[in-house]
């Protein structure tokens, strides 16, 4: 780590084609360390392939993607994904669910156990150690996914509308699970969502992408209190203003 570096991720001239469709043009921004930053733009506009290409999953046509300075990499850094649909494993037990990508990196056995323990506290799942996905509700089977991906202390924890399909009740639930937990972890979230008031509601900062080839139109500071209050006037104001960003690109 770069001592006089403030950054935990950085983003440099990032572009991303496929033959001659250009997807990103261009992209800069910058993580903090401990942030929590929400990505949004119009439909289409390449959000997917933005977090592919973190995840290394796709390789940049041109730029960089620096984590601690260095190069993001895969085998050096920690880089954990949870996405829209739940994917416990269904054959694996909670506690099995929970340590598995551990135990892909080799981490002692003991030192699983305790992690799994651990995250199991924080996300309130420690009664449910022995149970399978397929005896749990959708909200909780999730909350295994978000716990499996915490559990990786991971350097950059990347997500992908995890929340989409899920009624509103269980959403709030679950986005006040996951900043409970990225606050007591200091953990470092980058979230992808097309839903405004989820983004205004998580968010330390919005990455506003414009259409495609996409690129950071703005970057929006949201400086609320937490816990947020959805109905007062600051949120509306922030809520309205970032869609109708979106609306005139």
């Amino acid at each position: 780590m770069a001592e006089n570096n403030p950054y935990k991720v950085e983003v440099r001239h990032l572009y991303k084609n496929f033959g001659s469709l250009e997807v990103l043009k261009d992209c800069n921004f910058n993580v903090r360390r401990g942030e929590f930053i929400c990505v949004v733009g119009p439909t289409g506009c390449g959000k997917t392939t933005f977090l592919n290409l973190l995840t290394c999953l796709l390789e940049p046509t041109s730029g960089e993607i620096l984590i601690d300075g260095k190069p993001a990499n895969p085998k050096k850094h920690n880089l954990a994904f949870v996405f829209q649909e739940p994917t416990a494993y269904p054959w694996l037990t909670v506690r099995k669910n929970l340590g598995y990508c551990l135990s892909l990196k080799h981490v002692p056995k003991k030192e699983i156990a305790s992690r799994v323990e651990s995250i199991a506290k924080l996300m309130g799942l420690s009664a449910d150690l022995d149970r399978y996905p397929s005896e749990l509700s959708t909200s909780t089977e999730q909350k295994v996914v978000i716990g499996r991906a915490f559990a990786m202390n991971p350097d950059l924890l990347l997500m992908d509308e995890p929340y989409g399909q899920m009624d509103i009740k269980t959403r709030f639930y679950l986005e006040d699970e996951v900043v409970r937990i990225w606050k007591e972890l200091n953990s470092t979230v980058l979230f992808i969502t097309h839903n405004i008031e989820e983004a205004v509601y998580l968010a330390d900062r919005i990455l506003i992408l414009s259409q495609k080839p996409a690129s950071v139109k703005e970057d929006v500071t949201v400086s609320l209190p937490r816990p947020r209050d959805i109905n007062s006037p600051e949120f509306v104001r922030l809520r309205s203003y970032v869609t109708d960003q979106i609306k005139w690109w």
